[in-house]
C-alpha cells in the first residue's frame, strides 16, 4: 500500500528543519500520516502526531493505531490519535488538545501542520463532521502555541469545504498566534 502523496512535502520540510532544531509534525488530515510515521519512526528529533480516521475503518488500514509509538531512539516520539466515524467539533477539539499537549512537552523549535480539509463534514473521502467553525477553533488551538509554524495543505476533496475551511483555519491560526506572541513578549 502507498498513500496519497508521491513526495511527502511535510517530511522533506521536517528533515530540513531538524538540522536547525527539533520539529513537531501535526497531521490533521482524515487519513493517517503513514509516510511521515515510517520516515521518522526511529528518530527523536522529529515528533509526529497524527489525528485521523481509525484504521479499522479508514485507509490505509494497516497503520495509525495508538500503540505505534516509535522504536529505538524514536520510542515515544510518534503519537497516533485514531478517531471513529462521526466525530464532531467538540470531540475533535478534545483529541487535538491531547495531541498539542504532546507537542508542548516536546518543546520543538518548529511546528509543521499537515492540513487536511477532508475532516470536514461533506468530504467524499471522510466520515468526520467538522464544521467551518470547528476549523477556525482548530486553527486557534494550534496558533495558541505561538510557535514558528509551516502549514502544508494536504487532503480535501469538497471544493466548498476547501474554500471555507482554509480561510477559517488560517484566520483562527493567525489570530491566536498573534495573541500568543504578543502575550509572550
Amino acid at each position: 500500500f502507498g498513500g496519497f502523496c508521491y513526495f511527502n512535502n511535510a517530511a522533506i520540510a521536517a528533515h530540513f528543519l531538524a538540522s536547525r532544531g527539533k520539529v513537531a509534525m501535526l497531521d490533521i488530515d482524515h487519513h493517517h500520516g503513514n509516510g511521515a510515521q515510517d520516515i521518522f519512526y526511529e528518530r527523536a528529533d522529529v515528533l509526529t502526531a497524527s489525528i485521523h480516521g481509525h484504521p479499522i475503518s479508514c485507509y490505509p488500514f494497516y497503520a495509525g493505531f495508538a500503540d505505534e509509538t516509535g522504536v529505538g531512539a524514536g520510542k515515544g516520539f510518534n503519537h497516533n490519535f485514531p478517531l471513529h466515524p462521526g466525530v464532531d467539533d467538540a470531540g475533535y477539539l478534545t483529541v487535538l488538545k491531547s495531541a498539542l499537549k504532546q507537542v508542548r512537552a516536546f518543546k520543538p523549535r518548529y511546528l509543521i501542520i499537515c492540513l487536511g480539509l477532508d475532516i470536514m463534514k461533506g468530504d467524499p473521502t471522510g466520515d468526520m463532521f467538522i464544521t467551518v467553525d470547528g476549523m477556525r477553533a482548530i486553527g486557534a488551538e494550534i496558533g495558541g502555541l505561538g510557535m514558528p509554524t509551516l502549514v502544508i495543505q494536504e487532503g480535501g476533496y469538497n471544493l466548498s469545504n476547501l474554500r471555507r475551511g482554509v480561510r477559517a483555519f488560517i484566520s483562527g491560526l493567525a489570530s491566536a498566534h498573534e495573541r500568543s506572541v504578543k502575550g509572550a513578549g
